[in-house]
């Protein structure tokens, strides 16, 4: 039986990579915004909801850019980071994501005086009520931090340390994103040096705006464990010819090296389709590379980037694959699957995510605990 909306919104996700100032309630924007003085473009929470869609879908780099210095504005006191963390988890948890990763640049939100520990500390805070919030409402949800460094800044270093030293305090992970081009990755070689050398994991945002080269640098120049979105690693592939019933032309695909690479070593892919629909990466999500990656067998996962952005949630993600890209069932559960291996936990916690939350509820008869 083919799953309804409904279904997946029930269903028990996990969330890889969704970007903390890319997902606040419009409501609030207004509210915080109206505290400090900030001037919006819009003044009601359905206008401004509809201007932030539309200036991150219309191809304009210029207007994508702009929606977050809106959103950056509002996030620059301990307080109001720590209500936008609280909110983004009573969100999440509403969509029935189980594991989230929110990822911010910490260095930006300290404009007003906040120190980077005061911003981890704020977040940290938000997240925490937002879990008891949820729990109350009777949605268990598990949330850590990946802090990101910016590509196009000088604060790797800084950044690399803040996370190390809030480890064991709800940071598991570190990101790098920002412009690919004229932005290697070499940049901050330090920052993620001593990340590596702490076994610290890292994931880079790579194969969204620039293409192989850019993959090759975050896997082995970066040390990245994960890949964040990575949809153009499809260049690597060469397709067979096109049916109608593969219109891909998986059947006769061929894998270059770093597209064989990843998959054998797999490697997860942060996958973002509606996001990367918006920025113009794509004409549509039929024709979106996850596609093909998850039939080729690499190790797709699905996330939604920037929810308020693209005015998207896990469940509508996984909802248009399955109405504009024909997924079934099964290619829902595989990837949740995969996300949850990938998780930044340690594996015993992520195989206990699979045993006991996802096939309980996505496996009609649960198969038991996996192998790490």
């Amino acid at each position: 039986m083919e799953p309804t909306r409904d279904d997946l919104a029930a269903l028990p996700k996990v969330l890889l990579h969704d970007h903390l100032d890319g997902g606040l309630r419009p409501t609030t924007v207004l509210e915080l915004a109206d505290r400090i003085g900030h001037r919006l473009p819009a003044g009601e929470p359905a206008a401004l909801g509809d201007w932030f869609l539309a200036a991150a879908s219309d191809g304009v780099l210029e207007d994508y850019l702009e929606t977050f210095e809106h959103t950056m504005a509002v996030m620059q006191q301990a307080d109001h980071l720590s209500r936008v963390a609280a909110e983004a988890v009573e969100d999440l948890a509403a969509d029935g994501v189980v594991h989230a990763e929110l990822r911010y640049a910490p260095e930006q939100h300290q404009r007003d005086g906040l120190t980077g520990d005061e911003v981890v500390g704020a977040v940290s805070d938000g997240i925490v009520e937002g879990i008891a919030r949820a729990a109350a409402a009777g949605r268990p949800i598990r949330v850590v931090q990946i802090l990101t460094i910016k590509r196009n800044a000088d604060n790797g270093g800084a950044t690399a340390e803040l996370a190390l030293r809030w480890r064991h305090a709800g940071v598991a992970g570190a990101d790098l994103a920002g412009p690919e081009a004229g932005y290697p990755v070499g940049r901050h070689q330090y920052a993620l040096r001593r990340l590596r050398r702490a076994s610290f994991p890292v994931t880079i945002h790579a194969g969204e705006g620039a293409g192989t080269d850019s993959i090759a640098e975050a896997l082995h120049v970066g040390g990245a464990v994960r890949i964040g979105h990575g949809a153009r690693l499809v260049e690597d592939v060469t397709f067979g010819a096109a049916t109608p019933d593969d219109p891909w032309g998986l059947a006769g695909a061929r894998l270059g090296e770093l597209a064989h690479w990843v998959r054998d070593q797999r490697v997860p892919l942060e996958l973002c389709p509606t996001s990367n629909l918006h920025t113009g990466l794509v004409p549509d999500l039929a024709a979106h590379p996850v596609t093909a990656l998850h039939r080729l067998g690499l190790a797709v996962t699905i996330s939604t980037d920037n929810r308020l952005m693209s005015r998207t949630s896990l469940t509508d993600e996984l909802w248009n694959l399955v109405t504009q890209a024909r997924w079934t069932m099964d290619d829902l559960l595989a990837v949740t699957m995969t996300a949850a291996r990938s998780a930044f936990v340690h594996a015993d916690e992520r195989e206990a995510l699979v045993a006991d939350v996802l096939e309980p509820a996505w496996n009609p008869t649960p198969k038991g605990r996996h192998s790490a």
